[in-house]
């Protein structure tokens, strides 16, 4: 089984989104924001996927909490495996979004030109609302109340984040 991005070539704006293990933070924002784009018809414009810094749940699912918390919310987080990133994915997306900073200088670290690490950016840098907070807390090592809290962190800045692609998306797509 392959783990590598499933990465639309054809697509207007590739996006991943990059957490540590990539079994909470970003599986939540990967279902989340590929939810929005379905939404929205820009299925074949935006392509969405997520992976982690670190190798050590590669091919496992999602946390069960964060399956749970989206089932919640009516997403199905089943699907996913855990995968890291690569720093050679770098040449196929358009944007790199970290959810700490501590990821931050991970991925950065692992960019060879000033063009991808220009790639990268904090989650909630897109969303004012939340952008003091700069930090997505990891829901890990906390109980499934706390994957809720975080998931509505995701959903917000995962909005603001469409909102801002999505007029260049369209001035692409004519």
């Amino acid at each position: 089984m392959s783990f590598d991005p499933t990465l639309k070539e054809e697509a207007l704006f590739r996006i991943c989104f990059v957490c540590t293990g990539n079994i909470c933070r970003s599986p939540m924002a990967e279902v989340v924001f590929r939810d929005l784009v379905k939404k929205h018809g820009y299925e074949k414009s935006i392509s969405v996927e997520s992976a982690g810094t670190g190798d050590w749940h590669v091919g496992e699912n999602s946390d069960a909490r964060t399956v749970a918390a989206l089932e919640a919310r009516g997403y199905d987080g089943t699907a996913h495996r855990a995968r890291q990133f690569d720093p050679q994915w770098f040449a196929k997306l358009d944007l790199v979004v970290v959810f700490d900073r501590s990821q931050e200088r991970i991925i950065k670290s692992w960019a060879a030109s000033d063009a991808d690490r220009g790639k990268v950016a904090l989650f909630l840098s897109f969303d004012h609302e939340q952008a003091d907070q700069v930090d997505v807390p990891d829901p890990y090592y906390s109980d499934s109340a706390f994957f809720d809290t975080v998931l509505n962190s995701i959903e917000r800045a995962s909005a603001a984040l469409f909102s801002q692609i999505k007029p260049g998306i369209r001035l692409g797509a004519t």
